[in-house]
């Protein structure tokens, strides 16, 4: 799989570190940035790492801030992006079950390592469970704006 990666400043050491867990998981990356640890503005990386997993080029995102919150909300402002910002493995679970996230984000100032880790690798293993939760997803997009 190709995974669309972005971070901002407070979230760089994380996709570092989870990039390379995602590659060792056998995945492709594209890095959509930043690169260091300089002050920049968020939506400037998340918009277009979720440009990519709407458009196809990547099949699912990643995205890191300082609490994943405004990752989330600038990559949900994306057509047909369902970004959510997970905190415990369950969370993770049943983003990807129920709601069919194709973007999954963190806070590296609120998420443990190894529990973003966990979370990535639920993420990206388990599967959409369609039925009854097909059209709950598809009320969603015919919703104005997404």
């Amino acid at each position: 799989m190709k995974i669309a990666v972005a971070s901002d400043h407070a979230g760089f050491d994380y996709k570092i570190k989870l990039t390379e867990y995602i590659k060792e998981q056998g995945h492709q990356i594209l890095d959509f940035g930043t690169y260091s640890t300089d002050s920049v503005d968020y939506p400037d990386f998340a918009f277009p790492a979720a440009e990519a997993v709407a458009s196809m080029v990547a099949d699912y995102g990643m995205l890191i801030c300082g609490t994943g919150i405004g990752m989330s909300m600038v990559a949900n402002k994306v057509q047909g992006i369902r970004a959510a910002l997970c905190t415990t493995p369950y969370m993770a679970e049943m983003a990807r079950q129920h709601n069919n996230a194709n973007v999954i984000c963190f806070g590296a100032r609120t998420t443990e390592l190894e529990n973003a880790k966990e979370m990535l690798k639920i993420f990206l293993e388990e599967d959409f469970l369609g039925d009854r939760h097909m059209i709950r997803v598809e009320k969603i997009h015919n919703l104005s704006g997404n």
